[in-house]
């Protein structure tokens, strides 16, 4: 199904909070956001687009468009189910499809952890969260690479060998 033509710039954005903003001003009903956010999607160059059936325009997003604020996990080990519920109340389970990545703050060595939602969007997980995920995780049987397991896939946060980890399955 091909997208309408361009109407605009929409003048709206999201902040690394996931608070959005229309014309420089927060956008305070939920219920709006939420609306908003199940019409937003990713092209393949990185922009983000509001897209309903009848206009297409652009949107500002500074780091993912939704943040991760809970961590739900049931069982222990490798038959554990991590989800995510998200700033709009999607709720995500970690698995091959909504896989987990972590990056680095090139300046401060910090991690920043995301989870993919959906066609190319991604959730922020906010430090809470993050440090939710690293009291569950453990060791990985055999390296030196500490993750978590969800869905029967283990899951890096990173390794002792360089302090980094990339998030994806093992």
């Amino acid at each position: 199904m091909p997208f309408p033509d361009m109407c605009c710039d929409f003048s709206m954005r999201i902040d690394r909070n996931g608070t959005w903003y229309y014309r420089g001003s927060p956008i305070g009903r939920h219920a709006l956001v939420k609306l908003f956010s199940t019409v937003l999607r990713r092209d393949q160059d990185g922009l983000y687009w509001l897209t309903t059936p009848v206009e297409n325009g652009r949107i500002e997003v500074e780091d993912s468009p939704f943040i991760g604020v809970e961590l739900i996990a049931e069982g222990a080990g490798r038959n554990q189910i991590i989800r995510f519920r998200t700033n709009v109340d999607d709720v995500v389970t970690l698995d091959a499809t909504h896989a987990l990545r972590v990056v680095y703050d090139a300046a401060s060595g910090e991690p920043r952890p995301y989870i993919h939602v959906r066609k190319g969007l991604e959730a922020r997980l906010v430090r809470a969260v993050y440090y939710h995920l690293v009291e569950i995780g453990e060791m990985a049987e055999s390296s030196d690479t500490f993750g978590v397991w969800s869905c029967g896939q283990f899951f890096s946060l990173g390794s002792l060998v360089d302090g980094r980890g990339g998030g994806q399955p093992a």
